[in-house]
């Protein structure tokens, strides 16, 4: 299954180090958003660069029915007293059993990372891609 390829790639990116506003299309740093869409680069599926514009990719998926390969969006301290798009701070990979694959300032590179307690607190939208 695709989602499994996108995935296995994603962990080979383990420990990459985290840089805010990183390159696109290139592994030697990553933000979240520059992860993801690299990390579906290449496998062949094209997605916008921000957390913001990859919110509006693919289809909505309300919370309870998300599943592996889903792309979760969350706010942050930053952004969570905007409105709408503009909430949309972060965004990560859903790998199932309630882990995320993602890569964020304060971890400071690629990691898998549960979504309690934390991250479901700010947990504010998903969508599918695939």
């Amino acid at each position: 299954m695709q989602i499994d390829t996108i995935i296995e790639t994603g962990l080979l990116y383990l420990g990459t180090p985290y840089l805010f506003n990183s390159s696109p299309y290139q592994s030697k740093t990553f933000d979240c958003s520059s992860f993801i869409q690299f990390i579906f680069y290449k496998n062949g599926i094209s997605l916008p660069r921000n957390s913001r514009q990859q919110f509006e990719a693919g289809k909505k998926i309300q919370l309870q029915q998300i599943k592996r390969g889903d792309l979760l969006f969350f706010t942050t301290k930053k952004r969570k007293k905007k409105k709408g798009l503009e909430k949309i701070g972060h965004v990560a990979l859903f790998l199932g059993n309630g882990e995320i694959l993602h890569t964020y300032r304060k971890a400071g590179k690629v990691e898998v990372t549960k979504l309690e307690p934390y991250w479901n607190k700010v947990l504010i939208g998903a969508r599918r891609v695939l």
